[in-house]
């Protein structure tokens, strides 16, 4: 079974803020997939199981955006 959460991220503006983001958040242990909406920010992760807040922030913080929102579904 697979957990879905999608995040909220601001700061994003352009193609290569959707790879880095991409980039980091797929590095996090579990993650089998991230769909990122450069329009809305949104960051939809799928993973084995549910994820830790606050490795999802700092992945999205090495990648140099902030995490504002989250939304388990």
């Amino acid at each position: 079974m697979s957990n879905t959460t999608t995040y909220k991220v601001t700061g994003m503006t352009c193609g290569h803020c959707v790879s880095a983001v991409t980039s980091e958040v797929s590095k996090i242990g579990g993650v089998s997939d991230v769909q990122v909406d450069l329009a809305s920010g949104d960051v939809v992760v799928t993973s084995a199981a549910p994820l830790d807040t606050e490795d999802v922030r700092a992945a999205v913080d090495e990648a140099g955006y902030e995490l504002a929102a989250t939304t388990t579904t």
